[in-house]
């Protein structure tokens, strides 16, 4: 029986990963801070009473120091996570990210482990724009949205080179970063660590770019976490969701057991080894889109709120070719939007929202964030 080592594995990608494993038989250590922001009533009731689980965070090498003794493969899934929120909670992600990455590499360094894989968590967030086609010039890669354009509430991308309008296709591995908020920086940073570390040491290592991940479990009283839990959080509580912009902005939701089945497999197969990878669905979808559907789910008839504002460091469009990960790993995703949606509300029948979504908003206005 080999033992895996889910660094932030009490968490929502963590937890469903931990249940993957204990069904094959592996033996699964969690080593996780639970972070109020995160877990506000503590230790969570979903995490199988199987896993071995140990209080710590990156940041304590000490710690660290222990828990990766022994693991047969890791997992990196510990990140402090948000766009907005990064921008004036510069120090506390830069030391959990980056520092507490960089912590993880030490110990296993350290200890003179020999992990037959190492596998991170990365972002689409570190993209910044997705990839455009323009009608006169072909596929682009246009810089972010400048602030005077977004002060205008001109939304849209027009082409680097002809000014035209340009609309989004599909990103693959290959475009261009372009880090738009401190959280896509560290999340880069991350990654580009690990591959190095990896490539140096003879570790295979494998980075994963989830896109919007949704599903049961989400922490649905973080008012930074995943869209669809802010969404269902307000629903849950009477409130209109928030929309920045014109809800025309479009994502790619990937959910859960779909994300599962990608760590499994990069876990199993060499095919991505030493390499980063889109885990999406492969299908855009308008945010408008999303509130409207889980109102639907939810039986609320409450029509989302169109802010008309911006906040700094959001993106317009992004979506994954996945492509690569297709060809490498065998990776499909299973579960339709519609369907995902369907569990998230069968799910959130039995929990309890704590809307925070105007505290959020409030500490990005008093920092110029949202204009």
């Amino acid at each position: 029986m080999k033992q895996v080592l889910i660094i932030g594995g009490a968490g929502f990608v963590g937890s469903h990963t931990a249940d993957a494993l204990l069904a094959l038989g592996y033996s699964v250590r969690v080593f996780d801070n639970l972070s109020k922001q995160v877990h506000t009533e503590g230790y969570p009731d979903y995490l199988s009473p199987e896993v071995e689980f140990i209080a710590g965070d990156v940041r304590d090498m000490a710690a660290l120091t222990k828990v990766v003794r022994g693991a047969d493969a890791i997992y990196h899934f510990a990140a402090a996570v948000g766009v907005g929120q990064s921008m004036y909670e510069i120090a506390n992600y830069t030391s959990s990210n980056i520092q507490g990455t960089a912590n993880l590499l030490q110990a296993i360094l350290d200890t003179r482990s020999e992990p037959e894989k190492l596998i991170v968590a990365s972002s689409m967030s570190i993209y910044g724009e997705g990839r455009y086609v323009c009608p006169a010039c072909g596929e682009t890669a246009p810089q972010p949205r400048t602030n005077a354009q977004l002060k205008e509430k001109t939304w849209e991308l027009r082409c680097p080179l002809c000014n035209e309008q340009v609309s989004p296709v599909a990103t693959n591995e290959d475009k261009p970063l372009q880090c738009t908020s401190l959280y896509a920086l560290s999340k880069k940073t991350q990654e580009e660590m690990v591959l190095l570390f990896g490539r140096t040491y003879g570790i295979p290592t494998v980075a994963l770019r989830y896109f919007n991940i949704y599903g049961p479990r989400q922490s649905l009283s973080n008012p930074y976490t995943g869209v669809a839990a802010i969404f269902a959080s307000r629903l849950m509580n009477g409130n209109a969701p928030v929309i920045f912009e014109d809800g025309q902005q479009t994502r790619d939701f990937v959910n859960i057991h779909d994300v599962v089945q990608a760590n499994l497999l990069a876990l199993h197969s060499p095919g991505a080894d030493g390499t980063a990878v889109n885990v999406g669905s492969g299908n855009p979808i308008s945010v408008r889109e999303v509130a409207e559907e889980i109102a639907r789910m939810l039986e609320r008839a409450i029509e989302p709120k169109l802010s008309g504002v911006y906040r700094a460091g959001d993106i317009r469009h992004c979506y994954a070719d996945i492509s690569r990960i297709s060809r490498a790993l065998g990776y499909s995703p299973r579960v339709s939007f519609r369907e995902g949606v369907s569990e998230l509300v069968e799910w959130l029948e039995s929990q309890q929202a704590f809307d925070h979504t105007e505290e959020a908003l409030k500490q990005l206005s008093v920092r110029g964030l949202v204009a």
